[in-house]
């Protein structure tokens, strides 16, 4: 695992950071009636009291909306749970574009890089696309107006806008002396939540899925469809770095892998009944040893998926220890457009585990941080058995049957990431070869330009440091040749080709098929006391 990423990507489409969100999303309901609770109503007349008091006597002018929706009302919630929010128009109108798989806008996703923002890559078929925006274009004017003071997130919020509407684009282009304009008209761009599946090896499939939306089950159909399902001898089911979403398809992906009538999740709160979801409609014969890839970031909706496959000892994990997410949210709409992810229910898995972390005496700095954290160990509160006797465990997320070494980045590499040098040597290796073969790879020629290419942007380096890190090196400028001279779908396919914990993912699948061979239930030696 990597914990220093390459660029602090955000999509156009305006992805914000919403934790490790798992939400209710069948009850769109209005808040309910007037607490009658005489408590309550003390503490709203004391709430609407001193708010008054501080419009009427502070120092300066009040922004009375900014209080309560960025102050009084967040605070308010945290002292509950890490995962109970309050969303501001504007980031409700946007979880709702997130769930629903689609927005209005160009299609590209920008990053930070060296305080600017830069085009990682355009989305393949999207306007920007067609514009012929590229990777390392930094974007300078949005509109006539410079935005190379703000943040990468207030720049998306500026290329988005209603279908049909153009914007003006000022990039700086490596190469280029002038300023290049663009006019680009935007379109309502859909955003797939299963961005990759192809076929890995002969008759072995690779599907990622980085969030489930509504239309995630739907996708997921489409690309067992495409990869000839029946004919597949095996899986590997990449749910790393992503943190969830809606708990309704959660449980139609794990639908598609179980039998039919098997328990996925069940879920129960203080005001909310006990609902257990089974596998209606079931893999429907097709069984094939199955893989499935988590990481610290893998929480919530990818919990319940890689808890419901490990419960039934439908596939193996790999990977490294889960978030640990194991609350629901249910979304109420408020006034103003505004809404309430209010934590309504904990959820289980088939085996009965809790696999929330303990969150207690914790700030939510070290919650979001500590699963990440080298060396971090979650604390487990029990012990269950699959249904072929196998232990897993309570509390503290899914723990992986088969734990990968943690990959994180040597001083070499973080020189080459600070710097941005493969990405800007791929920007320069597209412009020079503008049409590439299909099949193109990194071959020794290749990394001789790198290596002088390095020597020319004055980034110091020893010989044997850049000999040590050749596998390194050829996968990351494999992908962003690709993302640069064909497209970021091409981009991706290399990148999980290469991908040493894929490759591991791939040499499991032999264990995986034992995992399903092996008939009846085996009995424990001991379990520890719960």
């Amino acid at each position: 695992m990597q914990t220093k990423t390459r660029v602090i990507g955000l999509s156009v489409l305006g992805s914000i950071a919403l934790g490790a969100g798992l939400f209710w999303a069948s009850p769109w309901v209005h808040a309910a009636s007037e607490p009658a609770d005489a408590q309550i109503k003390e503490s709203i007349r004391l709430l609407s009291g001193l708010l008054a008091t501080v419009e009427d006597q502070y120092a300066d002018e009040v922004d009375a909306d900014g209080v309560m929706f960025h102050g009084a009302i967040p605070y308010m919630l945290r002292t509950l749970d890490p995962h109970s929010s309050f969303f501001s128009p504007d980031a409700f109108k946007q979880l709702r574009e997130d769930q629903k798989g689609h927005y209005a806008g160009v299609g590209m996703h920008i990053g930070n890089r060296s305080g600017g923002t830069i085009v990682i890559a355009p989305i393949p078929r999207t306007p920007a696309f067609r514009a012929g925006l590229r990777p390392g274009d930094v974007i300078v004017e949005v509109d006539g107006k410079n935005v190379e003071s703000l943040t990468v997130t207030e720049v998306a919020h500026r290329l988005r806008g209603p279908v049909d509407t153009t914007v003006s684009i000022g990039i700086e282009r490596r190469g280029v002396d002038d300023l290049i304009e663009v006019q680009v008209t935007r379109a309502r761009i859909p955003r797939p939540s299963l961005p990759t599946a192809f076929e890995i090896k002969p008759k072995i499939g690779f599907i990622r899925i980085e969030s489930f939306t509504e239309n995630t089950g739907e996708e997921l159909d489409k690309a067992l469809a495409a990869l000839k399902v029946s004919e597949l001898e095996g899986l590997v089911l990449d749910l790393r770095e992503n943190r969830g979403g809606l708990l309704s398809e959660g449980v139609r992906v794990s639908d598609r892998f179980l039998k039919k009538g098997q328990s996925i999740v069940s879920h129960h709160g203080r005001s909310s009944r006990q609902r257990i979801y089974s596998v209606r409609r079931g893999h429907g014969g097709n069984v094939y040893p199955m893989v499935v890839m988590v990481d610290c970031n893998s929480a919530s909706a990818s919990e319940i998926v890689a808890g419901a496959l490990q419960d039934h000892d439908r596939a193996l994990i790999v990977g490294h220890n889960t978030f640990g997410k194991g609350l629901v949210q249910t979304v109420f709409p408020l006034s103003q457009a505004s809404g309430l992810a209010l934590t309504t229910a904990r959820y289980y898995t088939p085996t009965g585990r809790l696999i929330q972390r303990r969150y207690d005496g914790v700030s939510m700095l070290e919650y979001y941080s500590n699963p990440c954290s080298e060396g971090y160990r979650p604390q487990r509160e029990g012990v269950r058995l699959t249904d072929k006797g196998r232990r897993v465990f309570a509390g503290g997320g899914i723990a992986p049957d088969i734990e990968l070494e943690e990959r994180r980045l040597n001083d070499f590499q973080w020189l080459l990431d600070r710097r941005y040098a493969i990405d800007t040597f791929a920007q320069d290796y597209s412009r020079e070869h503008p049409e590439l073969p299909t099949g193109w790879d990194v071959t020794q020629e290749v990394l001789d330009e790198f290596r002088q290419f390095l020597r020319a942007e004055e980034i110091e380096f020893e010989e044997a440091d850049f000999d040590a890190n050749l596998d390194y090196i050829r996968r990351f400028i494999k992908r962003a040749i690709y993302n640069s001279a064909f497209d970021i779908e091409e981009g991706q396919r290399v990148y999980y080709e290469l991908d040493p914990d894929v490759q591991k993912a791939i040499e499991a699948l032999p264990r995986a098929q034992r995992l399903l061979d092996q008939q009846g239930s085996l009995v424990a030696s001991s379990i520890p006391n719960q």
